[in-house]
């Protein structure tokens, strides 16, 4: 079986969404959502210790090219999310992915084509893209 597409996804995304029709219920579980993915996050760091976090300022000079920056600059992550904290990681993201979609379909947005137009985006700008 063949993974589904972003617009199936879309659609289903519509047919389920039965309780939160109101675009204010739909940025309020967005926002909730994605709490939820941050703390994911912070309990694979803090109660489960599975990945760890050392941050720092980053140190780049301006005359850096795309491969030089991916070397340089650090995620400041060491270790590997478990399966166990991947699982939970991996709901919570599908229910913001969800949660997103659905705004998507409130707003007569196609995610297929959000999708494209930042895929275009980072293609032409490149490093200049980075934030």
């Amino acid at each position: 079986m063949s993974a589904p597409t972003l617009e199936e996804f879309q659609q289903q995304v519509s047919e389920l969404l039965l309780r939160h029709r109101s675009l204010l219920d739909v940025m309020s579980k967005l926002g909730q959502s994605n709490a939820s993915v941050n703390r994911a996050v912070t309990k694979a760091v803090t109660d489960c210790g599975c990945i760890e976090l050392n941050a720092r300022k980053q140190e780049y000079a301006d005359e850096l090219n795309l491969e030089s920056a991916k070397s340089t600059l650090q995620s400041h992550l060491s270790g590997h999310v478990c399966e166990s904290c991947r699982d939970v990681l991996k709901t919570e993201l599908g229910r913001n992915l969800f949660y997103m979609t659905a705004m998507c379909n409130l707003l007569d947005i196609q995610l297929d084509e959000v999708v494209a137009n930042e895929y275009d985006k980072c293609s032409t700008l490149g490093l200049f893209n980075l934030t």
